[in-house]
């Protein structure tokens, strides 16, 4: 194997250690998504497991079941992004910018 080949090689083991070193750390961090004012509060963790929901009591109104389900949908899905967004920064810094489709 010539050096050039051995050295993209190191490479890519480095650069697949980063990215699983990465990918450990997101999957303990937290995101919180708020909807409605502070209504409905989600934490997610960064394999998007919705760890745990807070409503305030005056957001539940029994008149109004709707609303409170869509409150609590626009939480989760807040928190969910800020997962994935910061899943797509730490995997682009672990690889350059370079995108290859179906890795993250």
């Amino acid at each position: 194997m010539n050096d050039q080949m051995s050295k993209l090689l190191k490479q890519a083991q480095q650069m697949q250690t980063d990215m699983q070193d990465k990918q450990s750390r997101l999957n303990e961090m937290t995101f919180t998504g708020s909807a409605g004012g502070g209504m409905a509060e989600v934490v997610v963790d960064g394999q998007m497991n919705v760890k745990s929901v807070k409503i305030m009591p005056e957001a539940v109104d029994p008149d109004d079941v709707e609303m409170l389900e869509d409150v609590i949908l626009a939480a989760i899905q807040e928190a969910q992004k800020k997962a994935s967004e910061e899943k797509e920064t730490e995997m682009s810094s672990v690889m350059g910018g370079l995108k290859i489709p179906g890795l993250f």
